[in-house]
């Protein structure tokens, strides 16, 4: 049996790293869709600076370190929380045999965290880009997220290349 304290310590290691993953990957989202819904892409960013500026918060526009950074600060923060529940689940998990495998906890977390954040949290501790952003533009949020947090343990599966084969002309 794996020591506990270890397992904790190491699930907390790569909750950092697929957490940062998730997190850069979600505000590209973010971002992206932003701009193509609103025509401004750090609007849904600003939202989770509600937890410290206030309802208003989501409804800026513009880039600003107070409401952009302490948003996206606030949003990594989340999405690390998150990363560690993944990367407990995957260790209680067998061995990933193929991407499905990888992919599936990733999606449980990912439907966890969206459930959490707009059913059982109070308004004020919502992320707060749901009031910027569709439906539809939160489950490509949400999907984005579970697809970073799956990133690295996708990328440990292939081994590292020694470097490009040899080619003759």
């Amino acid at each position: 049996m794996k020591n506990p304290v270890k397992s904790l310590r190491e699930a907390f290691q790569n909750s950092l790293v697929s957490g940062t993953v998730a997190s850069v990957a979600s505000t590209i989202s973010l971002s992206m869709l932003g701009k193509a819904e609103l025509d401004r892409s750090a609007a849904p960013v600003n939202g989770p600076s509600q937890w410290v500026w206030g309802r208003h918060a989501p409804y800026q526009n513009r880039f600003s370190l107070r409401y952009t950074i302490v948003g996206y600060l606030i949003h990594h923060a989340a999405s690390v929380f998150w990363a560690l529940w993944y990367e407990r689940l995957r260790q209680r998990l067998s061995v990933a045999e193929n991407t499905a495998a990888v992919l599936a906890p990733a999606a449980v977390i990912a439907a966890a965290a969206y459930t959490v954040d707009f059913h059982l949290t109070p308004q004020r501790l919502t992320p707060g880009f749901e009031h910027r952003l569709s439906k539809r533009s939160l489950l490509i949020v949400y999907g984005t997220f579970a697809l970073g947090l799956a990133a690295t343990a996708l990328l440990k599966r292939y081994p590292k290349s020694e470097g490009m084969p040899n080619r003759k002309p």
